[in-house]
């Protein structure tokens, strides 16, 4: 005689997360064989979230440029036009930059 191991995926907790790419298996979902003996870990601290908790920059410029710090840890110049209202995020690494008001 045979046996088969049941596993109930369905309480644990671990398996249940969505990643930050959308990433999130059924509980019957073959994918969760990986984690038979081992915990799914989920970092929570979501680049676009952390991102969000940086303040926009004020600038009284009309265009202004980002290079995400410039040096090896950088990205590629990209110019921001700061024209319309609002803060306008930049492409590559999402630090926001609004033009600051200079009427009196």
């Amino acid at each position: 005689s045979s046996s088969c191991a049941n596993r109930n995926y369905s309480e644990r907790n671990d398996l249940t997360k969505v990643t930050h790419t959308g990433q999130v298996f059924d509980k019957d979902d073959y994918r969760n064989v990986r984690f038979t003996n081992a915990t799914r870990y989920v970092n929570e601290n979501w680049g676009i979230k952390l991102i969000d908790e940086i303040p926009p920059t004020e600038c009284t410029e009309r265009v202004v440029y980002c290079d995400g710090g410039s040096g090896p840890l950088g990205h590629p110049k990209v110019y921001i036009n700061l024209d319309k209202p609002g803060a306008h995020a930049c492409g590559y690494c999402g630090l926001r930059f609004v033009k600051k008001d200079t009427h009196h």
